[in-house]
């Protein structure tokens, strides 16, 4: 047995399933995986020392690529000034004012740990600010695993096939309204039955959990403008494309130009710098809702985390046009490349987008995938031994096709060239499978 293989198994008499987020367990593209334990730059390094080009980057986070000598110093400094104070420091105003700065609409922000906290809080600061009951939210999209919003989620629920969550209640359930995404005439439908109970529309700025979905043009606006007309809030979920799709999230690639700003957004991942980090922010009136100043009630021990917020601060800071225009020159280059070995295999494909983001879905080259129902009729079948392919030659994808590929600052030519030379022989392992 290989060092990961024991691990695995040691790993599933302590964890179910052996794992502490079901898409780790490679239910999706089977296999053992690979137990990591060490990563520095564009590279993993597993237990048995093998080393991968990593097109993960933690789900995001390592935006400037692991172990970045900038935040490595930041974590350190702040781990010899003392790792928890239960009490507000300097730092967390400072991260705050880096989000305010770059999105549009953050009058404030309220630190947490981790994204579900943030939707969960936002989805309840909604319901208090407007005094009513229902969400609105999207077929494939996932916001985290808060009961109410796991109908139709996307990430590892879309993985395993599951339609909701065993655990979620009947009336739970009853307070969201799923609806296929990018389409308008469902959400006015929705609006002129349920309008005046409709607390908000929440939204991933540009989904990435059913594989990359690209909004129509205007869709995000479509929304804002629908919500304002009704007096709901559009929650705008940022914590996969925050900071990451662009300098200053999807935001940044839509209502940065089209002049229209979220009521709240919540991020997560980048602004972390790997560490347990997440963050709600929005309009003045609304935030200031939350407790100590209003009604709606959120507390926290580790909320504002002194070692995570320096991290967050040294990524932000470092996180420059330049590393933004770096990582999507890498990205065009990766698709593009991409889809020359597909074509080469005669492999039917699409690549969606979202700035910098992508994935690619098998069998929708008519069409591309433009909501959840779209994502799971793709001839999914083909990405696992297309998956196996890339990780015999070195190269760590997301473990499932319904996931986004990230790339990092640290992806430089050479890291790249290995990428390429594995996908001939992976378009052609996804070429001859069968279903």
């Amino acid at each position: 047995m290989s060092n990961s293989e024991k691990l695995f198994a040691e790993a599933q008499e302590v964890m179910p399933g052996g794992v502490n987020s079901p898409v780790r367990a490679f239910g999706s593209v089977g296999g053992v995986p690979p137990f990591m334990v060490g990563a520095k730059g564009a590279y993993l390094t597993d237990a048995d020392g093998k080393e991968y080009v990593d097109l993960v980057c933690s789900w995001g986070p390592a935006l400037l690529g692991h172990a970045h000598p900038e935040i490595q110093s930041a974590v350190h400094a702040a781990v010899d000034r003392g790792l928890s104070f239960g009490a507000s420091t300097p730092d967390e105003a400072k991260l705050g004012k880096l989000i305010k700065d770059r999105v549009g609409g953050v009058d404030r922000v309220r630190m947490v740990s981790t994204g579900t906290e943030a939707t969960m809080t936002a989805v309840r600061l909604a319901r208090g600010f407007t005094g009513r009951e229902l969400i609105i939210k999207f077929a494939g999209c996932y916001h985290g695993h808060l009961d109410s919003l796991l109908a139709d989620a996307g990430s590892g629920v879309a993985t395993l096939a599951l339609p909701g969550s065993a655990g979620v209640t009947a009336a739970t359930a009853a307070e969201t309204l799923v609806l296929p995404y990018n389409d308008r005439a469902a959400v006015e439908a929705a609006f002129a039955e349920h309008g005046a109970n409709i607390a908000a529309v929440i939204t991933e700025s540009a989904p990435c959990n059913m594989g990359v979905v690209t909004p129509e043009a205007g869709y995000n606006k479509f929304l804002k403008d629908t919500t304002a007309k009704y007096g709901a809030l559009l929650i705008l979920d940022e914590v996969l494309t925050g900071f990451r799709a662009s300098s200053s999230g999807y935001w940044g690639l839509s209502g940065k130009d089209e002049g229209w700003n979220a009521d709240l957004y919540t991020f997560g991942k980048v602004i972390g710098g790997g560490l347990p980090t997440a963050a709600l922010g929005g309009r003045a009136d609304v935030m200031d809702y939350l407790a100590p100043l209003g009604p709606v009630y959120q507390a926290g021990t580790l909320s504002g985390n002194p070692v995570a917020m320096a991290a967050g601060i040294a990524q932000l800071t470092h996180a420059t046009d330049e590393v933004y225009a770096h990582i999507l020159k890498q990205s065009n280059a990766l698709q593009a490349k991409l889809s020359e070995a597909f074509n080469e295999a005669g492999v039917d494909h699409s690549i969606q987008r979202a700035g910098s983001l992508f994935s690619v879905a098998f069998g929708t080259s008519a069409k591309g995938v433009h909501n959840y129902a779209d994502a799971q009729a793709q001839e999914a079948f083909r990405y696992a031994p297309f998956f196996h392919s890339m990780l015999d030659s070195g190269v760590y994808l997301p473990p499932s096709v319904f996931e986004a590929w990230f790339l990092s600052a640290a992806h430089d030519d050479e890291s790249m060239e290995k990428i390429f030379a594995a996908l001939p022989a992976a378009a052609q392992a996804a070429a001859a499978a069968t279903a």
